[in-house]
């Protein structure tokens, strides 16, 4: 993994951001993810590692994403390498709300039912996005939110329905629900609403 600068941390979010690291380790599947930041209100600028090595599927994955002042994801750059073959793929997302899905082949338009966020399969650091978005770390709310998803390692692009809840919020630390599907679980975030703790998918280290 690349190496950077970890003497800056991150800072309150009305001070002038600063870069943060953040490691996660995954809970049943040999995997981390490590991810160097700028937040600032609810703007994010973000890169980061991905390595799955389980005895079934063993990949890496690099990432570059943005979200803008209100939130909303701007761009995604998303590449993975298994043993037999790389991938990338770019999705970007315009002022007008279209979206553009290029995986090498020419960019393709589509609207996603008015999605403004992006999630990829085990990286934790994209449930941070519609959290912060929404404030849910420090608001109770509840909301059903269409969402881009991309799976890995082969990068394939989805519309899915995802709903996050507040279920406590504390000085320190609180917690949001999130449900997909048939899957739900409890999410334990920190007051800038990035994932401290996601039972049965990943950890702070």
């Amino acid at each position: 993994m690349n190496s950077f600068n970890t003497a800056d941390r991150a800072t309150p979010e009305s001070r002038s951001p600063s870069a943060q690291i953040v490691t996660w380790q995954g809970y049943d599947e040999p995997r981390l993810e490590q991810v160097r930041f700028l937040l600032s209100e609810r703007k994010l600028r973000a890169s980061g590692r991905l390595v799955t090595a389980g005895p079934d599927e063993q990949y890496s994955g690099s990432f570059e994403v943005s979200v803008g002042e209100t939130g909303a994801v701007t761009r995604l750059l998303l590449r993975t390498a298994t043993v037999s073959e790389e991938r990338q793929i770019s999705v970007s997302r315009s002022s007008e709300g279209v979206w553009l899905v290029d995986s090498g082949q020419g960019a393709e338009r589509a609207d996603f039912d008015g999605a403004v966020d992006v999630d990829v399969q085990f990286a934790v650091l994209f449930n941070a996005i519609p959290i912060r978005r929404l404030n849910l770390q420090n608001e109770p709310g509840a909301h059903e939110l269409p969402v881009v998803y991309v799976t890995l390692p082969d990068l394939s692009v989805r519309l899915v329905r995802q709903t996050y809840r507040t279920v406590s919020v504390g000085e320190e630390q609180s917690v949001v629900s999130f449900e997909s599907g048939d899957f739900q679980q409890d999410i334990t975030v920190d007051k800038t609403g990035l994932v401290v703790d996601y039972p049965r998918i990943a950890h702070r280290i």
